[in-house]
């Protein structure tokens, strides 16, 4: 176990460990603690009652937060004809079709997220699927970067939509925005995760769903949120 400085554990030590938070006082809070010399990204991290080696209770969705993630993100878009210029005037940083798809193979890597149309998608999965899907890039209609809307797809990512999935532990680790973020806007990005995060609960999940979650920043000591009568062990 690495050791942590004088830094950290001064911060720990502002975190009652034996009270669970609201989102309101962890937020708050979560600011407070936050003190390294860079805007520090402030993440939220759920334990899931589910059973992540079964296909039917993996968690999966997207969520389109109300205040952003405070990134900027870049956006590639892999399609044809006039959708290329829809893509282009949604902001998208970089377009193309078969030449795209090549460049990405060839080790092109400079943007955040792909988008595709379904036209593209056979090619796509050809050639990039195992150079994407390790990275959680491939496009899937499931995380809303797979349709015809390609000009919605790239100003819904561009305006802070995320995607979150359960890891191999069950656990779901997603981005509310950044510690520059106003408290207030950091609980309404974190009670629109959560919502989105309960509808996407699977039919096969028994038990509490919600088991923990707590806060935390980039460089900060975790705070325990309280889930209410959710919130077990």
């Amino acid at each position: 176990m690495p050791k942590h400085g004088k830094r950290y554990r001064a911060l720990v030590g502002r975190v009652d460990r034996s009270k669970q938070y609201s989102i309101d006082e962890a937020t708050s809070l979560v600011k407070d603690l936050a003190t390294a010399k860079f805007d520090e990204t402030v993440e939220v991290h759920f334990r899931l009652g589910i059973d992540p080696r079964k296909s039917d209770q993996n968690v999966r969705g997207t969520v389109s937060l109300p205040h952003g993630t405070g990134r900027s993100v870049r956006v590639a878009v892999i399609t044809r004809g006039d959708n290329q210029a829809a893509a282009e005037a949604a902001g998208a940083d970089v377009v193309g079709a078969e030449d795209l798809i090549e460049r990405i193979a060839g080790g092109f890597m400079d943007f955040d997220a792909v988008v595709a149309t379904p036209d593209m998608m056979a090619m796509v999965g050809q050639r990039l699927a195992r150079l994407l899907g390790p990275r959680g890039l491939l496009p899937n209609p499931k995380s809303g970067t797979v349709g015809p809307d390609v000009a919605g797809m790239v100003r819904g990512l561009k305006a802070g939509r995320i995607e979150f999935r359960n890891d191999k532990t069950g656990v779901v680790h997603a981005p509310i925005g950044k510690a520059s973020f106003d408290a207030g806007n950091l609980s309404a990005n974190y009670q629109a995760l959560l919502t989105a995060l309960e509808a996407a609960k699977p039919g096969a999940a028994k038990g509490v769903y919600l088991r923990s979650a707590y806060l935390t920043s980039t460089m900060g000591p975790s705070i325990p949120l309280t889930l209410g009568s959710q919130a077990q062990a």
